[in-house]
């Protein structure tokens, strides 16, 4: 296997002083009544507030900023189920540059929508091995250049400027829950915290129906892919990580844990209304993690929780009360 070269602090920072005219930081929340229902503080690092609902557009952006005229010349093309699909749409928009983006069907139709408002052509295609299928069809025939929404080293660095306010708003910061769909999030994210406190641990949470990065861990094989995936959390539910994703992975996380469908619906519910945040299934599973004891509470150690995106269809409140 190969040894990608990952995004070091320096490129990390190059990138935050990139994406920080169009992007500000969110907020490190903590909600009395959610600390006093689950018996701990909890830091809640707001991602869901973000421009276009989710982390994804730092990553986005940065792609965008760095990408080369040649790059950019015949248009780009992704494959998504949504939050990279958005934010890659705003920031190609921004840029004039044209994007196709296929998603698979029964992806939301919330993102669906709010992806072609910003002027991507969206193809709605098969399940989600298909639609990467038909994305690289598309890169190959038409000439288009691929953005991979996580397997990128210009996408992780994107992200792992979510790290580097973290460690602003909380310098004394001991324990990260962080959701891992493909992985770019949590590996930015941990180069830049482990790159100045690494005694920080780093946690990262599956969907038990999407557990990706877990597999790949444990056939030891960044290639080592799903034959399929079954969660709510459509966020978090690609079949396959990437050769970066998995290098970053084994550097910087502690450990993964996996929660049940249940325990994402409960968490989701407790973000809705004991947080008053809207979110997505995806950003409630480190939440689930501490409901379910997949990790143990630890009222001493100062704990955030990351939550990723907030791009929930208004239909699917009712799936979590």
């Amino acid at each position: 296997m190969s040894n990608p070269i990952l995004p070091d602090e320096s490129r990390i920072r190059e990138a935050e002083q990139r994406i920080r005219p169009q992007l500000g930081e969110t907020p490190l929340l903590q909600v009395p009544d959610l600390d006093a229902a689950m018996g701990q503080p909890l830091g809640l690092k707001c991602e869901s507030l973000q421009r276009t609902g989710s982390f994804k557009a730092r990553g986005a952006l940065n792609w965008l900023l760095t990408a080369s005229a040649e790059e950019l010349r015949a248009g780009l093309v992704t494959v998504s189920a949504g939050n990279h699909a958005i934010a890659l749409a705003w920031a190609a928009a921004m840029q004039d540059v044209p994007l196709t983006v296929v998603m698979p069907e029964g992806s939301s139709p919330l993102k669906i929508h709010r992806t072609r408002a910003l002027g991507a052509e969206v193809i709605v295609h098969g399940s989600i091995q298909q639609a990467v299928a038909l994305c690289h069809e598309l890169r190959d025939e038409e000439g288009l250049t691929l953005v991979h929404p996580y397997n990128d080293v210009r996408i992780m660095a994107g992200q792992g400027t979510v790290g580097l306010e973290l460690l602003r708003q909380k310098p004394e910061l001991d324990r990260v829950l962080c959701p891992i769909g493909g992985g770019g999030l949590i590996s930015g994210l941990g180069l830049a915290i482990k790159a100045q406190r690494p005694q920080v641990e780093l946690i990262g949470v599956e969907p038990e129906g999407a557990a990706t990065m877990l597999n790949a861990w444990q056939h030891q094989d960044a290639s080592a892919s799903l034959d399929s995936v079954d969660t709510w959390a459509a966020s978090l539910a690609p079949v396959v990580v990437g050769d970066c994703t998995y290098a970053a992975s084994r550097q910087v996380v502690d450990r993964i844990v996996t929660v049940t469908e249940a325990g994402i619906r409960d968490a989701t519910r407790q973000l809705l209304t004991e947080a008053r945040l809207y979110v997505e299934p995806g950003a409630a599973v480190g939440l689930a993690a501490l409901l379910e004891n997949r990790v143990p509470p630890a009222p001493d150690r100062a704990t955030v929780l990351i939550i990723t995106g907030g791009n929930l269809d208004p239909e699917q409140v009712s799936l979590c009360l």
